[in-house]
């Protein structure tokens, strides 16, 4: 190597180090791929604040909805590895979006810096009041015997309530219809308004409407119950092997620089140990779930594996 590529190596390694010493210098964007009023945006934006605190800077909240959170979740992809643009992802566009469309314009493990999990919860498979369904075995009763009549709502197509709706019709050999919307607010509007028969919702949509009976529970996804709801049967209970839990995390584009992913790190784990950002979390039956890169990483991996199995054995396909 010659003195004027080894001078301008040098260089470039010192100014990123001096760049990185530096960060944040100035707002950082978190993209959420979803529209406002979901679970993605409303635990974004529980997080915000305290992670602006730890860094110096603001966290500035952009919604871009669409396709299931893939518009956004690209729009990420593609920008510039410099700390600047974050991703608030979730179980959908980050790992199972690409086994329904191979063509979503970003790769989830080639095209990310993990920087941190930052929560997990089960979905609740509610219903509207007036469906004649109390639970799950008699929900499966009457899509046998009305095939197609019922449907089911999804935050968007190959969003995690989009794939456990599938999952489930091919775990019991029923055909409740899809339908998909732009998020979870829309969807949750049109089932309060029984426009839909069902839906796999997150707590943070569904909590509220279930206490004051707006929807009733029929069960959650998980294999173990929920300590919020702990009278409603799992799935598992009536669909033995059923067990679907969705996480949260914060994402960088790739060639991020290390230096900055383990100081978004850092302020991830310190922002989700304060005993206020807890408490907000478990109000909305929610677990802060903070790793490390590396362990992050490793989840998205196998959970883009995993569902991509699923998606081929259920017949998940895109409207």
């Amino acid at each position: 190597m010659g003195r004027g590529m080894l001078a301008l190596l040098i260089a470039c390694v010192w100014t990123a180090g001096a760049a990185a010493q530096d960060y944040p210098s100035k707002p950082i964007r978190m993209i959420v791929p979803y529209p406002p009023g979901g679970a993605t945006d409303i635990l974004a934006r529980n997080i915000q604040q305290p992670m602006g605190e730890i860094l110096g800077q603001p966290i500035v909240i952009d919604n871009k909805a669409g396709a299931g959170g893939s518009i956004g979740t690209a729009q990420a992809a593609r920008s510039a590895p410099d700390g600047y643009t974050l991703v608030f992802g979730n179980l959908g566009p980050n790992a199972i979006n690409i086994s329904l469309n191979p063509d979503i314009g970003y790769d989830p493990v080639r095209d990310f810096a993990p920087i941190s999990l930052a929560a997990t919860m089960p979905l609740f498979l509610v219903a509207h009041p007036n469906l004649p369904a109390r639970n799950v075995a008699e929900l499966i009763a009457l899509a046998k015997a009305k095939p197609g009549s019922l449907t089911f709502a999804s935050v968007g197509v190959g969003s995690a309530s989009h794939v456990t709706g599938e999952l489930f019709n091919s775990m019991v050999g029923v055909k409740i219809m899809h339908a998909p919307y732009k998020g979870g607010a829309p969807a949750i509007n049109d089932l309060l308004a029984g426009h839909v028969s069902v839906m796999y919702a997150s707590g943070i949509e569904a909590t509220t409407h279930i206490q004051a009976g707006r929807m009733k529970l029929l069960a959650v996804s998980t294999a173990g119950r929920s300590s919020l709801f702990p009278n409603a049967p799992a799935i598992s209970e009536t669909v033995p092997g059923f067990d679907v839990g969705v996480w949260f995390g914060v994402l960088a584009p790739a060639g991020t620089p290390p230096a900055m992913v383990s100081r978004l790190n850092d302020a991830i784990g310190r922002a989700l140990s304060r005993p206020d950002v807890q408490e907000k979390f478990r109000q909305l039956s929610t677990e802060p779930a903070a790793t490390t890169p590396a362990a992050f990483a490793a989840l998205i991996a196998s959970e883009v594996v995993r569902w991509g199995k699923v998606v081929k054995e259920s017949g998940a396909k895109l409207e």
